[in-house]
């Protein structure tokens, strides 16, 4: 029997994880939700999905009618179908419909990265918890940004992280966002150092605590995310062993400024390319050039598709929270293999 999930907030992340979940062949969308009758709402009708309103009011049911937009009823009226919801709600809201939606109805759910690491009984990383987070109920899939930190720093945890120094740069919106982000300036957030990211990452690997060190930067750009990482580990390393522990983690390719990726915009053109929806690319991208060695130091810079990257952590939290399989890479290579991923 396939897993019933219930996509709260048919926006960025909903959208994705949706369409992520229907590719599955172990779980299933009921329906999704949005608070207005806006294009998306639309789509989603036009999709096949289900739509219900997302905010059980009289009011906002009669905006859905009057713009001729079918609804199957509220949030209300299918919760107690789900096996687990994914919301998609913006900041802080995720935190609300916990309180006063999820854990009232008995349902299971997965919060995003907006909202606070406390708030829920654990942290998702397909690579570092997912054995933590297998059965519970409330659990939070971390930001885009901390999950292309988890996955390359699982890549080089054999190797003893006695220290990591990360520097982000960060997009200043996304594609669809006009209301936000810098347009002629680079924006230290915070001012204050060490940023929140390293925090972040300990939520889901503890035992880096007092190890990393994160600052960050906006900067006039949509496409992605780059991060530089200096690492430093129990003893001398060599290139090579990096490469190729690097090669051996899933979600995670080298890209070659030799061979035309000398940029994030170009990423994105091989996105494009390979006919990704969206331009999606889930794959967190570490070029090969960047990696190199000094001693017991690890060097190298990376790019983070933040649109998307946390789309396969959603598929595979579903599928530990509700005990469907119990080896996170048996878990990962089916959401991969239905993804199409790279790697």
């Amino acid at each position: 029997m396939k897993a019933k999930v219930l996509i709260n907030g048919y926006g960025s992340i909903g959208k994705r994880v949706a369409d992520a979940v229907s590719a599955q062949k172990d779980m299933e969308v009921i329906g999704v939700t949005k608070t207005k009758p806006d294009f998306d709402a639309k789509l989603a009708t036009e999709l096949g999905y289900k739509l219900y309103c997302a905010i059980p009011d009289k009011e906002r049911v009669k905006a859905f009618e009057e713009a001729g937009i079918p609804i199957e009823g509220t949030i209300l009226d299918v919760i107690e179908e789900a096996d687990i919801v994914v919301d998609g709600a913006p900041k802080k809201v995720g935190k609300e419909n916990l309180e006063k939606i999820y854990k009232p109805n008995k349902v299971k759910a997965i919060l995003q990265g907006g909202e606070k690491a406390k708030d829920v009984e654990d942290n998702f990383n397909a690579l570092w918890s997912y054995e933590r987070c297998y059965g519970k109920s409330y659990v939070r899939v971390v930001s885009c940004n901390t999950t292309g930190l988890c996955r390359i720093l699982y890549a080089l945890k054999d190797f003893g992280i006695k220290k990591a120094r990360v520097v982000l740069v960060r997009r200043g919106a996304d594609p669809n966002d006009d209301k936000t982000g810098p347009i002629n300036a680079i924006k230290p957030n915070p001012v204050t150092v060490p940023s929140h990211h390293g925090p972040d990452v300990v939520s889901v690997v503890p035992e880096l605590k007092d190890k990393i060190i994160t600052s960050a930067v906006i900067v006039p750009t949509t496409l992605m995310h780059q991060h530089t990482l200096m690492v430093e580990v129990e003893s001398e390393v060599k290139r090579e062993d990096i490469l190729e522990k690097i090669n051996e983690t899933p979600r995670i390719i080298l890209v070659r400024e030799k061979e035309g990726f000398s940029s994030t915009a170009k990423i994105i053109e091989f996105a494009r390319d390979l006919g990704r929806k969206r331009y999606d690319l889930p794959e967190l991208c570490v070029w090969e050039e960047s990696v190199n060695t000094l001693g017991n130091e690890i060097f190298l810079m990376q790019a983070v598709h933040q649109e998307s990257i946390v789309v396969p952590e959603n598929i595979d939290c579903i599928r530990a929270m509700l005990e469907m399989e119990d080896d996170k890479f048996k878990s990962i290579e089916k959401t991969n293999k239905a993804l199409n991923l790279i790697k």
